[in-house]
């Protein structure tokens, strides 16, 4: 389950799958299927009119979340499904693949909100972070959803 694209590191991935005898589901807007970066060659491919209706329905067809190394897109997409597993709208692992620290700097991001206080520690830790696919998928496989509250100091306010 990706975005659908036959370009970059998502093209690269879904062409791998493809080659080792998997099934690979894409789901693409409208707009970048005319552009012609949709994978002609994945099992279903699925054209969907807004970004919004894309991640919505890779979410709920996806038993997890994996971010690999990639801009905008990439980061948009991780962080909607983790607000989303925050705000209990789906119950799903959210796992960052970091090769060769990639995300360092986001990491630090996220330690330094738990600091000032905007995110929990509790979510904050409920993201899976590993440096080898194999360590990651591991860990998903552990995962549990945390129950804690995503406000802070919501008696004090």
């Amino acid at each position: 389950m990706y975005g659908g694209g036959s370009v970059g590191l998502m093209g690269v991935i879904a062409d791998a799958v493809l080659d080792a005898g998997g099934e690979v589901h894409g789901v693409i807007t409208d707009a970048l299927q005319r552009r012609e970066v949709d994978h002609t060659g994945i099992t279903t491919l699925e054209v969907v009119e807004t970004m919004h209706e894309r991640k919505a329905r890779m979410a709920d067809l996806s038993d997890a979340v994996v971010m690999l190394p990639g801009g905008f897109g990439t980061l948009d997409e991780f962080m909607e499904a983790v607000t989303w597993t925050q705000l209990g709208v789906h119950s799903k692992p959210c796992g960052i693949l970091n090769v060769a620290g990639y995300f360092d700097h986001l990491l630090s991001f996220v330690h330094r909100a738990v600091a000032d206080r905007f995110v929990t520690p509790e979510h904050a830790s409920s993201l899976i972070v590993a440096g080898d696919a194999a360590s990651l998928i591991g860990a998903m496989g552990q995962w549990a959803p945390t129950d804690a509250s995503k406000w802070l100091d919501r008696e004090t306010r």
